[in-house]
């Protein structure tokens, strides 16, 4: 797999997180930005590496960025700026203080499961981007 681009890591149990990478996959500038299931060994040792755990993995997805782990809106913002216009103007949201930022993020976070749902493995992996995947099922539909 090419090293070149960020790699969101991100629930892929979560029906808003597997939305928001069905989100990105539509509306990104170029195809540049990889994605690890949270809970699979690479998801998890790549958390690891940045000092995260499974736990933290429960209220945050993260973007590593080359040496750079960014949670929680720092992630949404990183995302946001690999987004085509109007989106990536979203990552505009910077300029807010992080904790009001975060305390948003958090608020959603916990209640994504009650909100959105919850399904074992229910990202569905387009067939031209499975390359673009790390440690996820390589069966589109398989949630």
């Amino acid at each position: 797999m090419d090293a070149a681009g960020p790699i969101i890591v991100f629930d892929t149990d979560c029906v808003l997180c597997s939305g928001m990478v069905a989100f990105v996959l539509a509306h990104e500038r170029a195809s540049d930005l990889r994605f690890a299931g949270a809970w699979s060994a690479e998801g998890l040792a790549l958390a690891g590496r940045h000092g995260f755990t499974r736990d933290d993995l429960e209220e945050t997805f993260l973007v590593i960025d080359g040496d750079r782990a960014l949670a929680r809106s720092d992630g949404g913002i990183a995302v946001a700026r690999h987004l085509r216009r109007p989106w990536r103007w979203l990552a505009m949201a910077a300029i807010l203080p992080r904790p009001m930022r975060d305390a948003l993020y958090v608020f959603v976070a916990r209640r994504r499961y009650r909100w959105f749902g919850r399904r074992r493995d229910c990202t569905i992996i387009p067939p031209a981007q499975r390359h673009r995947f790390i440690g996820l099922p390589g069966n589109p539909g398989s949630g």
